[in-house]
C-alpha cells in the first residue's frame, strides 16, 4: 500500500494582479465566495481527504491567511456575550499544529513555491492544492484522488478536459493507456504553443506527489515563462515512478480573475439552501427584464 498522504502544500504567495485593486491589501485567497474566503474551500477539501497538516507557502502581505485560521478570542467573547453561536467559526479554527507557514521570498514560479515547503514535507508523499482553482464535488476532488492514489501510488494529478483553443494556458498531459478515470501520463507540456498540445487534458491544480519531486526541483531549472515549473520536475520522474492523471467527478471554477470569481459566487450560492432561492429568484427576474 502507498504511504498515506498527511500533508498538503498551498502555494499562496502570488500577488493576484488579475484581481486588482481588490488584492492591493487583501490576499486573493481571502476574497469571499458567498460568505467564505476562497482559502476555506481548499482547506475544507484537504481536511475531507484526511490531510493533517496544512502548509501555506506565503509572501509579504499574506499574514491574513494564517491569522484567519487562528482563534479570535475577542470575536468569540463578543459572540458569547450576545448569546450567539460560535459554530460558524469552527471551520476557520485550526487545530494546534495543523497550520504551518513558510515564505517564498522571490516569485520564481509554482515549482519554486512547492520547493519552499521541502523541509516541512520531509520524506513522505504530499498533496498540492492551488486555492484559486475552486473544485466542487461530492466527495471533493482531493478525496477522490486519494482513493485512486491508494490503488496506483506514485504521482497523481487531477485532469480536466478543455477546448483545444485553451490548451496554451495550462499544463497539458501527453496521455497513454486509460483505465476508467485514470490515464497514464507519457509526458507533460507546460503552456504549449497553440496547435501543438498533445491532448486537451489540462492540470487544474490538484496533485499528489512523491518526495522525489522535491529532489528534482533542487536543480532550480527554469522552464516556460522563465519560471521554475512543477510540471517539469514531475516530467523528470516519468519512467522512474508511476504518473497518472485522474479525471475527477465535479465542477471547477477558475477564480484567478474577476469573471471567474463572479461565476463561482453565483454557482456556489445556487447550491446553498439559505441563499440559493433568493439568488435564483433574482436571476429569473433579471432574465425576464432582459438584464441577462
Amino acid at each position: 500500500m502507498p504511504t498515506r498522504v498527511r500533508k498538503a502544500v498551498f502555494p499562496v504567495a502570488g500577488l493576484g494582479t488579475r484581481l486588482l485593486p481588490a488584492t492591493k491589501t487583501i490576499p486573493k485567497e481571502m476574497i469571499t465566495i458567498v460568505d467564505r474566503p476562497l482559502i476555506q474551500y481548499a482547506v475544507d477539501e484537504a481536511r475531507e481527504a484526511g490531510i493533517e497538516q496544512l502548509i501555506f507557502v506565503t509572501g509579504r502581505g499574506k499574514s491574513a491567511l494564517v491569522d484567519y485560521f487562528d482563534v479570535g478570542f475577542e470575536l468569540e467573547a463578543t459572540l458569547r456575550d450576545k448569546g450567539k453561536s460560535l459554530d460558524v467559526l469552527d471551520p476557520s479554527n485550526a487545530r494546534f499544529g495543523e497550520v504551518v507557514s513558510v515564505r517564498q521570498q522571490v516569485p520564481l514560479g509554482l515549482g519554486h513555491a512547492v520547493w519552499c515547503a521541502r523541509d516541512i514535507v520531509g520524506d513522505e508523499p504530499f498533496a498540492v492544492l492551488l486555492p484559486d482553482e475552486l473544485m466542487f464535488g461530492q466527495p471533493g476532488c482531493l478525496a477522490q484522488m486519494v482513493e485512486a492514489y491508494d490503488k496506483v501510488g506514485g504521482n497523481l494529478v487531477a485532469a480536466l478536459e478543455v477546448p483545444e483553443s485553451e490548451t496554451h494556458k495550462y499544463g497539458v498531459i501527453d496521455p497513454g493507456a486509460s483505465d476508467g478515470r485514470l490515464t497514464e501520463i507519457k509526458g507533460l507540456v507546460e503552456k504549449p504553443a497553440p496547435g501543438t498540445a498533445p491532448s486537451n487534458l489540462m492540470l487544474p491544480g490538484r496533485y499528489i506527489l512523491q518526495p522525489e519531486v522535491m529532489r528534482a526541483l533542487d536543480a532550480q531549472e527554469k522552464g516556460a515563462g522563465g519560471e521554475i515549473q512543477l510540471t517539469d520536475a514531475m516530467a523528470k520522474l516519468i519512467g522512474q515512478q508511476p504518473l497518472h492523471a485522474f479525471r475527477f467527478e465535479g465542477e471547477r471554477y477558475d477564480c484567478g480573475g474577476a469573471d471567474g470569481f463572479v461565476i463561482a459566487n453565483i454557482a456556489m450560492a445556487l447550491k446553498r439552501q439559505d441563499v440559493g432561492p433568493a439568488v435564483k429568484a433574482f436571476l429569473s427576474t433579471a432574465k425576464a427584464r432582459g438584464a441577462v
